[in-house]
């Protein structure tokens, strides 16, 4: 008799994304007319600088990048993205460029995780974190925060066990733009240095920071903790190049050498124009960035006013990244809703606007409010919140 399913258990083990249904509702209200004010967007809505954009025309021109490249990436780009963290003294060939930063997460957990390990995933995470590590046959395990929305390395030796092989971290993080202190990565770093356990640090919002506070990587941070450390990064939010898919991993020898090998079957190298973006992005400078960082800083303390007096809502300032995550509890007991998914599409059927609820982070209660949109829009949707809220 037939199977009851023809697909893998890896395939039946990923779980649909929660922020789908609402994107998708958005979607179809704004194909009505409605002139739904979106919240979700995980990218900077500014195009990529000219000077990179240029680099790639004279590329697409140059039959060199007509061809097959090393699968793990243009030596060029290589030894550029070596220099991008100087404390981990790192050779061109410890660097694998992959198809945005999330292949390299992908790829990291592939290569170092079993069936039968598990990866400790700090909630609220980014939403591919956990899947990634079930993908690679592991168990990830959320630990959970603390009221400042960061995790302690009391709070993650109570989560290790000995099938702990690895601990995913984020700062600045997506979903709630908190950075932690340089004492603080120091202190996680420290931990899982002592205990063996690997760490996939994700820095790809680092250049993304708010008054005054700082991304510090944990190669810096923890130089201890470099034979056991995966730095993680990618041009996609530096310079707003999102579509252009260039992102990368920086390990030690063994893990970059099977990354690279993986890689070579996946999917070979990423496109040659867009290598060659990037590495035109990585010479020339955070001026645009810096430019961009002032647009979304000055969003940010817009969104973060707001939302602090709209009725029901708690927020812990976010400093980095470009999402605010308000815990929305009160607001939701006031209104008789019992999960923050139900509140959100509430929001869409009611004021009509969307907002990524915090379910999809391992966060329920929270919703996430990207700042990454027009000062009109988030004034006009925020206004309509505070509104609804009463």
């Amino acid at each position: 008799g037939r199977r009851v399913s023809d697909l893998s258990q890896r395939a039946q083990a990923m779980s649909e994304s929660v922020t789908m249904a609402v994107t998708a509702k958005a979607a179809q209200l704004r194909a009505a007319g409605k002139a739904v004010i979106g919240f979700g967007a995980g990218e900077p809505d500014f195009a990529t600088p000219d000077h990179i954009v240029t680099a790639a025309e004279a590329a697409c021109r140059d039959p060199k990048a007509h061809h097959y490249g090393p699968a793990a990436g243009m030596p060029a780009l290589r030894a550029a993205v070596a220099a991008t963290v100087p404390a981990m003294n790192a050779e061109p060939t410890q660097v694998v460029v992959t198809n945005g930063a999330k292949q390299a997460v992908y790829q990291a957990c592939s290569v170092l995780l079993d069936p039968g390990d598990e990866a400790l995933v700090p909630a609220p995470y980014w939403v591919t974190y956990p899947e990634a590590v079930k993908l690679a046959g592991a168990t990830p395990v959320a630990v959970p925060h603390g009221p400042d929305l960061k995790v302690t390395p009391a709070t993650l030796e109570e989560y290790r066990t000995d099938k702990t092989k690895m601990l995913i971290f984020a700062s600045p993080s997506n979903p709630t733009g908190v950075v932690y202190e340089a004492e603080e990565i120091a202190a996680i770093g420290r931990w899982a240095a002592e205990h063996g356990v690997w760490v996939l640090s994700d820095e790809i919002y680092e250049h993304l920071t708010y008054g005054g506070a700082e991304a510090v990587s944990m190669a810096a941070a923890a130089p201890e903790v470099l034979d056991y450390y995966v730095h993680v990064n990618g041009v996609s939010k530096t310079y707003a190049m999102t579509g252009w898919r260039v992102g990368w991993l920086i390990a030690p020898p063994a893990v970059a050498k099977a990354a690279s090998s993986l890689q070579s079957h996946l999917s070979s190298n990423v496109a040659n124009v867009s290598q060659i973006a990037a590495l035109a992005a990585l010479e020339g400078g955070l001026e645009t960035a810096h430019a961009m960082r002032e647009a979304f800083d000055r969003r940010r303390l817009r969104m973060v006013s707001m939302l602090r007096s709209t009725a029901g809502v708690q927020l812990v300032e976010p400093q980095g990244a470009f999402y605010a995550f308000p815990d929305v509890t009160e607001l939701m007991e006031k209104k008789g809703i019992s999960s923050s998914l139900d509140l959100a599409t509430l929001l869409l059927d009611e004021i009509e606007i969307a907002a990524v609820p915090g379910d999809a982070f391992g966060a329920p209660g929270f919703l996430r409010f990207s700042f990454a949109l027009s000062d009109e829009n988030l004034e006009a949707g925020l206004t309509r919140l505070q509104e609804w809220a009463g």
